[in-house]
């Protein structure tokens, strides 16, 4: 027998998940015992003097799940800790700008996934990727992806797919997409997908699943082939929840 999801998680996902409202009452159900699951395996830790919650577990787990409905999957072995700062933090980066450039240097995060199984981010950026469930930001799914992504050995872009016939129209409509991502932006040509998503492979398919269920509609008439990829991984269409 199932154990029953406190009320009190309850009332956060209400509160603080705007995503979890839209799913139908099924995938709500499997959503919570993922979330149970979940937090019965992973570490979270506190930093800069915050104080780590149920509001602060919950929210972030369930969006971090969210990424696991309906697929048969194990629950991010690689990953064992969760490092959550009040703010957004310092920390090098390296981004694309137009004409090729690449800029590095420090910027405040909202989130990272670190090798050695650990992951960090920004509680102020979590909460305001939770409460808008459309502005196509959200820096759990962002870092989440990076975890199903780094399941494959390697950090490129192609997670563990269901098959392996999947992998050569996988790594030909997004590698097509990535890089038409990375043409628009040295010309200067406005894009759906954030420009950040042209910084690598690994990055756009973070991005990417950030669109995929925040901005579905738009992904689906503006990159249909890419969000029929997205679809048949993650076992879930989210134009159908708008």
């Amino acid at each position: 027998m199932k154990t029953p999801v406190p009320a009190d998680w309850l009332a956060i996902l209400a509160r603080n998940v705007a995503y979890y409202q839209m799913l139908p009452p099924q995938d709500q159900q499997e959503l919570q015992g993922l979330i149970q699951v979940f937090l019965s395996e992973k570490h979270f830790e506190g930093c800069e003097g915050l104080k780590i919650t149920d509001e602060i577990r919950v929210t972030i787990a369930a969006q971090a799940c969210i990424l696991l409905l309906r697929r048969k999957t194990d629950f991010y072995p690689s990953l064992m800790s969760i490092l959550v700062y009040p703010h957004a933090y310092a920390a090098p980066i390296r981004r694309r700008e137009p004409g090729g450039i690449v800029s590095e240097g420090l910027q405040a995060l909202s989130g990272q996934t670190w090798d050695k199984g650990s992951l960090v981010l920004s509680w102020d950026d979590v909460v305001r990727g939770a409460s808008d469930a459309h502005d196509g930001r959200n820096v759990v799914f962002h870092e989440f992806a990076h975890q199903l992504d780094n399941e494959a050995g390697v950090a490129d872009g192609a997670p563990l797919l269901p098959d392996p016939s999947m992998y050569d129209a996988w790594a030909r409509i997004l590698g097509k997409e990535y890089k038409a991502l990375i043409d628009d932006i040295d010309h200067d040509r406005p894009t759906l997908i954030d420009s950040y998503g042209a910084t690598s492979p690994a990055e756009f398919f973070a991005v990417a699943t950030e669109f995929f269920f925040e901005k579905p509609v738009e992904l689906k008439l503006q990159h249909p082939k890419l969000y029929e990829e997205l679809k048949i991984f993650y076992q879930q269409d989210p134009a159908l929840l708008v």
